[in-house]
């Protein structure tokens, strides 16, 4: 997988910009605060996903404009070109929110681009993937997932509406006339789409674990052991009994105690948990071998190999492990930002400056 072009307009800082990063290596160099994270999470918008920095839509819009623009020219291994554009409507728009054309066609909402171009984003705030609470490692499955099978997004969002009206109605149980009858409906609607979650999340991280392994026995030469235990919220007896098994729980906290919002994964190092016993430095290596884990597995999954994009992270990483993942980065297109050029003196590739809102090749 390739960005060949992308044109930017009133996308945040940046006005207007026309990029066309490197088939392999491409930097953004600049200090903080001129627009280099903003060009990243723009590449990132074609996957079809929400911004990776938690942003909503209306933040992504230029300061007094009424929409932005990204279009983009993005190519396959095999040569097949597909053309997006993407606009970011405001509120007060005809057309509010993400919204995307490929090749010319109208696809409504830009989350039905899942699958046509594919990423990986690796940024400081990832260490949260080992110390963080189980939603952001949730939240990384699910996006994973979402560019990987276009069906687990519909799924997904199907269950989460029905959790909401789930816990409103638990909310309000002893003033609703058949309230029971109700749950017993939303139970069996939960756990067929959530069923369908867990199971994808469950294959997914089935060829993830051995991956994430190996990486770190190459970053620490076998020094200690990698490993990641998936914790599903239901048993050989299925995700419906599990849900009837957890009422009294659900109606005494006033909200759906079990299902797959509430799964999570165990990093474990030398069968301890990584939160609790991983300096930072092994803590750090344990989230570069999952985030190349999950490229790699993309890649065995789609046949394409997702554009990497690395924000500000090497400043974060010792000289070994610097060293290791722009070695793992050759021949994979790789757009990297950082504040000093200087760690990419030996390298080949495409170097480009951003300062205020300004793209600049050099």
């Amino acid at each position: 997988m390739r960005l060949k072009e992308l044109s930017l307009q009133n996308y945040r800082n940046i006005r207007q910009a026309d990029f066309t990063p490197c088939p392999e290596l491409t930097v953004i160099c600049g200090k903080n605060g001129q627009g280099k994270t903003n060009l990243l999470e723009a590449v990132w918008l074609l996957t079809g996903g929400k911004s990776f920095r938690g942003a909503k839509d209306a933040e992504l819009i230029a300061r007094d404009q009424p929409f932005s623009v990204l279009q983009a020219q993005t190519e396959t291994s095999d040569g097949q070109e597909n053309q997006i554009y993407l606009t970011i409507g405001g509120r007060d728009t005809p057309r509010p929110g993400r919204t995307a054309k490929r090749n010319g066609v109208d696809l409504g909402r830009a989350s039905a681009l899942a699958g046509s171009f594919t990423a990986v984003v690796f940024e400081p705030g990832n260490l949260s993937l080992v110390k963080g609470s189980p939603e952001g490692r949730r939240r990384f499955l699910d996006a994973a997932l979402c560019q990987l099978y276009p069906g687990y997004l519909a799924a997904w969002r199907r269950y989460a509406r029905l959790l909401t009206q789930k816990n409103a109605l638990l909310k309000h149980y002893d003033r609703t006339p058949g309230a029971a009858q109700m749950l017993d409906v939303f139970d069996e609607e939960l756990a067929r789409y959530g069923q369908e979650l867990t199971l994808r999340r469950m294959e997914y991280m089935k060829r993830l674990r051995p991956l994430v392994t190996a990486n770190y026995r190459d970053i620490s030469q076998g020094s200690e052991e990698l490993e990641l235990v998936y914790q599903p919220s239901f048993d050989e007896k299925g995700l419906l009994e599990t849900l009837r098994e957890s009422r009294k729980a659900d109606l005494k906290a006033g909200f759906s105690t079990a299902g797959p919002h509430r799964e999570d994964f165990s990093v474990l190092m030398d069968g301890q948990p990584a939160k609790l016993f991983a300096s930072q430095g092994q803590q750090r290596s344990a989230v570069l071998s999952l985030k190349l884990a999950e490229a790699s597995c993309a890649q065995e999954i789609t046949g394409e190999h997702p554009v990497m994009l690395l924000d500000d992270v090497l400043s974060e990483l010792d000289a070994t492990r610097q060293e290791y993942l722009l070695t793992r980065m050759r021949q994979k297109q790789t757009i990297v930002t950082a504040c000093d050029s200087s760690l990419f003196h030996k390298t080949e590739g495409e170097l480009f400056r951003m300062e205020g809102g300004v793209l600049e090749k050099l």
